[in-house]
């Protein structure tokens, strides 16, 4: 089976007779990166609605856990069949309407039940925050609408979107007090707060924050480099109000409207 065929080929390469000298020397800290960076690249490929990549980085992806596993197994702590056992187990639990016979209800409702089971796997480990378990490792975005959901699921969240766009607003102002003070300590919190309010904002309106700053990024590569080319072109320097105006020209061209 090729999945068997990939854990022998893993526990090939960290033999320590004829194994790979890289593989051999890698630890659960050193190799933490690379998961990252595989994990980064499949959503770049779903990003690029390409499913050739797709395959190529899930398979990328794969090869970490079992890596992990491979090293885990070294060390007595556990094997990749414990951590395939351990995902069934929790799909089971967390699926009640599917394998215990419960109504199925709808989309909202069964990811209700699955936070439900997550909370009570964090009782059972003895972690009563909501705040508990949302790792520190996480993008710093991405990390911030989650602990926001998490607030959220207690009632700790305003009722609208009014009250996530007043928010903003206030955090924009004290940005502006922090400036007038001139400490730099300061501006750097109030800024920081400035982002943990947009992504409640983004929350509200059922937009990914971590998603929608991908996408501005690169609108804004794809428009610099428009820019950059007329700059270019121009031979060196330009005015302000010239490279303004290159922008806008890139951004009626991605509308339609040049």
């Amino acid at each position: 089976m090729p999945m068997q065929e990939l854990l022998a080929l893993m526990a090939r390469l960290r033999d320590p007779e004829a194994g790979c000298p890289w593989d051999l020397a890698q630890s659960f800290r050193s190799i933490a990166p690379f998961t990252l960076e595989e994990a980064y690249e499949v959503v770049d490929a779903i990003e690029r609605d390409d499913l050739g990549a797709l395959q190529d980085e899930l398979g990328d992806l794969l090869f970490q856990v079992v890596f992990h596993a491979r090293l885990a197994e070294e060390a007595g702590a556990f094997a990749f069949d414990d951590v395939v056992a351990g995902l069934t187990d929790k799909l089971v639990r967390r699926h009640p309407h599917v394998f215990g016979g419960g109504p199925a209800g709808d989309a909202a409702s069964t990811s209700e039940q699955w936070e439900l089971a997550k909370r009570d796997e964090r009782a059972a480990r003895g972690q009563h925050s909501v705040m508990d378990d949302v790792p520190l490792a996480l993008p710093a975005l991405a990390r911030a609408a989650k602990l926001g959901r998490r607030a959220a699921r207690v009632g700790f969240d305003w009722p609208d979107p009014s009250g996530a766009r007043a928010k903003v607003a206030e955090e924009l102002a004290e940005v502006d007090e922090a400036v007038g003070r001139g400490v730099a300590a300061d501006i750097e919190a109030e800024i920081g707060d400035l982002l943990f309010a947009c992504t409640n904002l983004a929350r509200h309106f059922a937009v990914d924050p971590e998603r929608a700053l991908r996408a501005a990024s690169q609108r804004f590569e794809r428009r610099f480099r428009y820019v950059e080319s007329r700059q270019q072109a121009a031979g060196g320097a330009v005015a302000l109000d010239v490279l303004e105006g290159w922008w806008q020209e890139a951004k009626a061209a991605e509308r339609g409207d040049a």
